[in-house]
């Protein structure tokens, strides 16, 4: 399933229709109770990680505390419909991620996507990701990794936080562009698939650096690359994946949406605030020691990129002949 033009024009240019809209007194109300931001995994993943750390100051910001509620499973699926089907005056914002983007064409008969039923309202930031392997796996280097997977082919267990999740399909991009034959084992979320890493029921995760650096800091996971085209700040010492798989670049994304009809009000006070909270040099701060940075754009800019992702790893999703009904 591909996005046409059509569809891309309306998505990203949703929320200049909705200004055009009249909405008086609404934003100014806003919000009236707690707003709640539900995130499609469970405590403890990367995404979770920077929601609470973004969801203090915007709560003060907001003037109304921001409540996290974890919703993992179905790829992120579980979390865009609780988010769909709550009422659209703001107080329920959804967390979305690239696994949303991926899910347009992963499910493709699903009756409800992120292109279609959410408005975007904020970037928040890119993730680095590392390739993370089990310290007693006999490889210290991208290339020693692929050497080895092509000795042991089929032998190399390859963890993920579920199927068609941007770990997985980082995996899946690794395979393509090396050649090698590694087993997928998806898990429901990050926490348990970093577990089975450090158990040695899998032997290589690809994972997002704000839930991985501590376990590779204390050394119960060892990063052998990251997934940047440069080395980041928080593992200047692991080189970029690129280096020795020329091309191999993948970064994990985070915004904020809302449910389709939404107020303008309300979506333009939402992006107001986020992006202001980005701009906070404690923000800043707090996202490069989890290997972060911020991404700030307007609803429509971020609407823009989605559905560039969308299109972009569809082609992944198809290469790896992945479907779910």
């Amino acid at each position: 399933m591909t996005v046409s033009r059509r569809g891309f024009l309306h998505f990203a240019a949703g929320g200049a229709a909705l200004a055009a809209m009249p909405q008086p007194g609404l934003a100014q109300a806003y919000p009236s109770r707690p707003v709640t931001l539900v995130v499609f995994v469970p405590p403890g993943g990367a995404p979770d990680i920077v929601a609470r750390l973004i969801g203090q100051p915007l709560s003060q910001r907001l003037g109304q505390p921001v409540v996290i509620e974890n919703r993992p499973g179905g790829g992120g699926n579980l979390a865009l419909q609780a988010v769909v089907r709550a009422p659209a005056d703001g107080h329920t914002l959804l967390l979305i991620a690239t696994p949303h983007a991926v899910n347009v064409t992963l499910y493709e008969k699903q009756a409800i996507n992120v292109i279609r039923d959410i408005v975007p309202v904020a970037s928040i930031d890119n993730d680095a990701f590392s390739m993370v392997v089990n310290p007693s796996l006999p490889v210290r280097t991208v290339a020693e990794f692929v050497a080895h997977a092509k000795s042991n082919p089929g032998k190399v267990n390859m963890g993920s936080s579920g199927s068609g999740n941007l770990s997985h399909l980082a995996g899946e991009l690794f395979k393509m562009m090396t050649g090698t034959e590694m087993v997928h084992v998806p898990y429901r979320g990050m926490p348990a698939a970093i577990t089975a890493l450090m158990t040695g029921d899998v032997h290589v995760v690809f994972d997002a650096l704000p839930s991985s650096l501590s376990h590779v800091r204390e050394g119960k996971v060892r990063a052998i690359g990251v997934t940047t085209d440069t080395r980041v700040k928080a593992l200047p010492d692991v080189p970029p994946v690129a280096e020795t798989v020329p091309g191999y670049v993948v970064t994990g994304w985070l915004g904020i949406g809302v449910p389709k009809g939404t107020p303008a009000g309300i979506v333009e006070r939402l992006s107001r605030e986020t992006n202001a909270v980005l701009g906070d040099p404690e923000t800043v701060t707090r996202l490069a020691n989890i290997g972060s940075e911020p991404f700030v754009t307007s609803p429509d800019g971020f609407g823009r990129f989605i559905a560039t992702e969308t299109e972009k790893w569809a082609k992944v999703v198809r290469y790896a002949n992945l479907k779910v009904e």
